[in-house]
């Protein structure tokens, strides 16, 4: 049910607030490390929950609510909804622990039963029907997406106004390619399906011991998507061994599929998303002042180029040798370091984007 709240209150007012109606009150909270988006989390001392705070004019809380709620029936893990109030974009969620995958792996936590459960919950996810009211991941979110590299990531190449000159053949190219891929409409797509988000529950069997988080952009799209974000990580190497083993797992798991259609969905995608997120992270550093994620650049990068080579996207490769020279080659130091130092300003109204 929503809350009514005092409009008068600021940001810290309101969560107190709510935290006093849930039955909390004078709680003490514990600010969880930012991430890329405008959500907050804080653990409350010794209740087992979060303080989801999402603000209502940036990210509205009531997509995370209802695809939770949907992750739920299909006996996925996704939070427990404790405490809703949508108005003020705040919600008392379950707290999974500290177990996400980052942390499992950097302390050394086998990765194949790790990402063998995280492929497995796909699985189950794509197995059932999608939430029917969620939009579809179609050409123009697509496109919307890709338009982050040409209006952050190539200025730094070659300037703001050439960038701005480029932006619509860039985009041509760039759907030209992914015009197939776009009119999937066979999965709930969770589109941040990387290690970052993914937990491991104990106490919970089978694909419910995969705790899901950030999930509150999902669409309807091509199933190839998850997987892909999970195996092509900006944020860590993903041994190509492992990454072969899991496709390999996936597939045999769902027959009825084509399978070279899906592995073609995934090579287009996979562009996609590195072209995304490479704006994305030199967005996060210019605007943002959030520094750290330029060390991923070097990865997505090279993810990136790796993904242009299929055949698929010869004549945008042969468009960005011509027109964008240098973009295979990593940033040289004097341009990451004006990064960190300067605001840097858009150059075209991007999507939002997330990660």
């Amino acid at each position: 049910m929503t809350q009514t709240r005092t409009p008068a209150l600021d940001r810290e007012g309101q969560r107190a607030a709510f935290l006093a109606r849930a039955g909390f009150a004078g709680a003490p909270l514990q600010a969880l490390p930012a991430d890329a988006s405008t959500r907050r989390y804080f653990r409350l001392g010794g209740e087992g929950l979060l303080l989801m705070d999402s603000p209502p004019l940036s990210e509205p809380i009531g997509p995370f609510v209802r695809v939770a709620r949907h992750l739920h029936s299909l006996g996925l893990s996704a939070p427990g909804l404790i405490e809703v109030d949508e108005d003020a974009g705040l919600a008392l969620i379950e707290d999974f622990g500290h177990d996400t995958y980052t942390r499992l792996l950097a302390a050394g936590h086998p990765e194949g039963a790790l990402y063998r459960l995280a492929v497995d919950a796909l699985v189950a996810l794509h197995r059932a029907p999608s939430a029917a009211a969620l939009a579809p991941y179609d050409a123009g979110q697509l496109s919307d997406e890709c338009a982050l590299f040409i209006d952050w990531y190539v200025p730094l190449l070659i300037g703001q106004d050439a960038a701005r000159a480029l932006r619509e053949a860039f985009l041509l190219l760039f759907a030209e390619a992914c015009s197939d891929v776009a009119q999937r409409r066979e999965a709930l797509v969770l589109r941040d399906y990387h290690v970052d988000n993914l937990m491991l529950l104990e106490g919970r069997e089978g694909v419910a011991a995969c705790g899901l988080l950030d999930f509150q952009d999902a669409l309807i799209g091509a199933a190839a998507y998850d997987l892909m974000s999970l195996l092509e990580d900006a944020r860590r190497d993903v041994p190509e061994a492992l990454r072969v083993a899991m496709l390999t797992h996936y597939l045999m798991q769902r027959p009825e599929l084509d399978a070279p259609r899906f592995l073609e969905d995934y090579r287009r995608l996979a562009a996609q998303r590195h072209a995304k997120v490479l704006g994305i992270f030199v967005r996060l550093a210019g605007r943002d002042g959030k520094h750290g994620y330029l060390a991923h650049l070097p990865r997505t990068l090279g993810l990136f180029v790796r993904a242009l080579d299929a055949e698929a996207f010869g004549p945008l490769r042969a468009w960005l040798n011509g027109h964008v020279p240098g973009w295979r080659d990593e940033l040289p130091p004097a341009t990451l370091d004006a990064l960190r130092q300067t605001p840097y300003r858009l150059v075209q109204g991007s999507a939002h984007g997330h990660l």
